[in-house]
């Protein structure tokens, strides 16, 4: 069958060329998009995930979430005019490879920050990773003198596997500026800094961000008068993908690169659901952006499938890779405000196995990395795999050797799968594991 002659080269790809919790052993580069990358030990992109590049599904006309990336342009596009054109210039090809400067130093993310670790992010080596946001791009577009623009593409993190959670999905990112002309319409007297801030020497000054209200170059005066504006903007947005009567809050948050910073949540089928993280950019990124840029902007990140979703009642993430008949006609040629409500093409059952093993004795059930694991399973199992989870750690009292059991659930979103062909992949994911772990199966 074609789909285990597929998952069977995918498998001794993975065996031939990955350790999974190390680098890659026997291969010193690798090839993506052309271009070829040196390895190191912080290489841990996967075959699966490099196959993920260039489908651009926010692209694809008949995609739910190429639909709501129009939306959300739409809004943009009417609501921001300059001289009768769009205020707003929208980025939607950016290269996913980006460097660590662009991930994280770009946007002050600290060198010890979680979003950094090999456990989260794709990295093709330690310089270089797939980007785990757009705002990877916000520095660069900032430096090339735009004010106002979106960035949307698809973003790669390692994660759980479940209904709602994927490696690859796709984001909006948006920023706006300002200057003092532009902020205080008809009001020369307010000013966008404070007096303590020498813009001549903007690199010199230490920015705190230690009042919850604003950053300390800004005046209270522009700081509250962005939030409003960024707020306003976002709940209009809402009101336009879900209608007048959607119930919203905000909630204080924290982001490296703004600040202050909130979480729009919506009421949502009985439970209060985020979509989109926002807040004031913070001033060195501007400042580091160029010498003349005297602007305040605010910025805001907002996930397609997360709201796709919900708009289009998707119980699956994986969906919106699919190219079955069933699914994509649902979403061909209808009106980007059409209320659609997704009807299951089917309901095929799903296929559940277990897998128990002991770890070898430099692993604990603390140290071994459950993405790791996530990853290979994908690898090997691809996409009829549903959801695993870590259903039980065990330590023995005498041997003290550790233990872990997962549950993987298994599902093809387009036929009825055998018991039979689950159990050949599920054997051939436990030998990947046995080869990249040395776990002995229990």
């Amino acid at each position: 069958m074609k789909l285990f002659t597929r998952q069977n080269r995918i498998l001794t790809t993975i065996l031939s060329k990955y350790n999974f919790s190390t680098a890659p052993k026997s291969v010193s580069s690798i090839q993506i998009k052309g271009q070829n990358f040196i390895c190191d030990d912080y290489t841990n992109v996967t075959p699966k995930m490099i196959s993920y590049l260039g489908r651009n599904l926010h692209l694809q006309k008949n995609n739910p979430l190429s639909i709501v990336r129009q939306r959300i342009v739409n809004y943009f596009y009417s609501s921001f005019t300059k001289r009768g054109h769009p205020a707003f210039s929208v980025y939607d090809n950016l290269s996913p490879i980006v460097t660590t400067k662009q991930n994280f130093d770009d946007l002050l993310i600290p060198t010890d920050h979680p979003s950094r670790a090999k456990s989260d992010c794709y990295y093709i080596n330690r310089g270089t990773l797939l980007r785990a946001h757009m705002t990877a791009h916000q520095s660069e577009l900032l430096r090339s003198g735009l004010d106002n623009f979106l960035m949307i593409g698809d973003v790669y993190r390692r994660d759980e596997i479940d209904s709602t959670h994927f490696p690859v999905f796709h984001q909006v990112d948006a920023v706006r500026s300002q200057r003092k002309e532009e902020l205080f319409i008809g009001k020369p007297d307010l000013e966008i800094f404070e007096p303590s801030y020498d813009q001549e020497n903007a690199h010199a000054y230490v920015n705190s961000i230690d009042d919850p209200m604003k950053q300390s170059c800004h005046t209270l005066e522009a700081a509250k008068l962005m939030e409003g504006q960024l707020k306003s903007h976002l709940i209009g947005l809402t009101k336009v993908l879900f209608g007048d009567d959607i119930k919203c809050r905000w909630v204080d948050a924290y982001f490296p690169f703004t600040h202050p910073s909130w979480e729009l949540e919506i009421y949502y089928e009985n439970n209060w659901l985020e979509v989109l993280g926002c807040g004031i950019v913070r001033n060195e990124i501007l400042v580091n952006a160029g010498p003349s840029r005297n602007t305040i902007a605010y910025a805001f990140g907002l996930g397609l499938e997360r709201l796709a979703m919900a708009l289009y009642k998707i119980p699956d993430i994986r969906l919106m890779w699919s190219t079955d008949s069933g699914f994509v006609t649902q979403f061909e040629n209808v009106d980007l405000n059409e209320d659609i409500t997704y009807k299951p093409v089917s309901s095929y059952p799903q296929c559940t196995n277990d897998m128990s093993f002991w770890l070898p004795s430099h692993l604990t059930i603390d140290t071994f990395m459950s993405n790791d694991f996530y990853d290979l399973v994908r690898d090997v199992g691809g996409d009829i795999i549903e959801q695993v989870k870590l259903k039980d750690k065990f330590v023995h009292p005498k041997s003290k050797k550790h233990s872990l059991c997962y549950s993987i659930v298994y599902r093809h979103l387009e036929r009825t799968l055998t018991q039979a062909e689950v159990n050949q992949v599920h054997k051939e994911i436990e030998k990947a594991v046995v080869d990249a772990y040395n776990v002995v199966i229990r």
